[in-house]
């Protein structure tokens, strides 16, 4: 994989699930807040804590769970059987009473069109690249027995259900890749540039078997063209982490350097980012990702499925298991992939 591997950490399964949890209830009352504001709320430091019993989590968490679950109960990973699987776990999710945390608008509005029954190509939102199609991608790189064709596949295809721009369906798989390589004994700090290799060796692929007719929705010539600007776009993010990384820290909104976040490819940089800020100390990478002006829920989400898979749930404070939400859910599919 072009990455320098060690053992693979245990729990690392349950390590990234719960982590992304924890990143997501963190940054859940710091998303739409100013770094000066959550500075005056918190300290310096950002927040360090979980608050509540249990800590809650958003929708980032609650879609990781559908799709976690739709991959538990598939019987065989193609298109043709976890489709649905997705599909009904997205619609249960959109009409879920619990389904009360500022949900994204473009999986609200593909659900309603996925509720319709027509072929997913035609419901989902081919314009947006929201990072909605990434925040819920980390079981893809947790399941055991994917190859990395299959991951990829899956990876794109349960962004594509509800967010059809190519830079969606790119990052979902490196996000997605960036996980499994970690789980299976990655050094952090070999992760930008193999996610750079992958990026650059898929960067012509289109998965017709997996992406149907979706190309065609976009209006671009070819589907090489038109795979090829998502990956383009996450080449160019990742030189943005490089740059960010190759100087200082300096202290400051991480965002400033690789966005905001809301965008997909952008929360997988930033999230890196304050990883590799922080690699041995993942309650202030948290922290780090949580104290940022854009979608600090989302990057502090992912921060911590990266820790996760790289170090194992016992890196994380081993109260908060008791303390998060759906901790019984991310329990039982970390033990069923541990």
């Amino acid at each position: 994989m072009g990455v320098t591997e060690a053992a693979a950490p245990p729990l690392a399964a349950t390590g990234s699930l719960f982590g992304l949890a924890y990143g997501d209830a963190l940054g859940k009352p710091t998303e739409f807040m100013t770094v000066p504001e959550i500075e005056a709320r918190y300290g310096p430091a950002g927040p360090r804590d979980l608050v509540g019993d249990p800590a809650q989590v958003t929708d980032d968490t609650q879609m990781a769970l559908a799709v976690g679950w739709a991959l538990y109960d598939a019987t065989a990973a193609t298109p043709k059987v976890l489709e649905p699987l997705l599909r009904a776990r997205f619609l249960d999710w959109a009409h879920s009473p619990e389904n009360n945390r500022a949900p994204g608008m473009t999986c609200l509005r593909a659900c309603g069109e996925l509720a319709r029954g027509g072929p997913w190509q035609a419901a989902t939102v081919v314009g947006s690249k929201g990072c909605g199609a990434n925040m819920r991608v980390t079981p893809v790189g947790l399941v055991p027995g994917y190859d990395l064709e299959t991951l990829a596949g899956v990876a794109q295809l349960q962004a594509g259900l509800t967010h059809g721009h190519p830079t969606a369906l790119a990052a979902s798989e490196l996000t997605a890749y960036a996980v499994r390589v970690l789980r299976d004994g990655a050094d952090l700090g070999d992760l930008p540039e193999a996610l750079r290799r992958r990026a650059i060796s898929q960067r012509g692929v289109y998965r017709h078997d997996w992406l149907g007719d979706l190309w065609r929705r976009s209006g671009v010539g070819d589907p090489e063209s038109f795979i090829a600007r998502g990956w383009d776009e996450c080449l160019a993010v990742l030189d943005r982490l490089d740059a960010a990384l190759s100087g200082p820290d300096d202290g400051g909104d991480p965002c400033r350097a690789t966005g905001e976040g809301w965008i997909a490819e952008e929360a997988l940089a930033t999230a890196l980012l304050c990883v590799l800020r922080h690699p041995d100390d993942p309650v202030s990478a948290l922290a780090r990702a949580a104290t940022t002006a854009g979608d600090s829920d989302s990057i502090a989400a992912l921060a911590g499925a990266f820790l996760g898979a790289a170090g194992g749930v016992e890196i994380f404070p081993t109260e908060w298991v008791d303390r998060i939400e759906y901790a019984d859910q991310l329990a039982a599919l970390g033990a069923a992939w541990d």
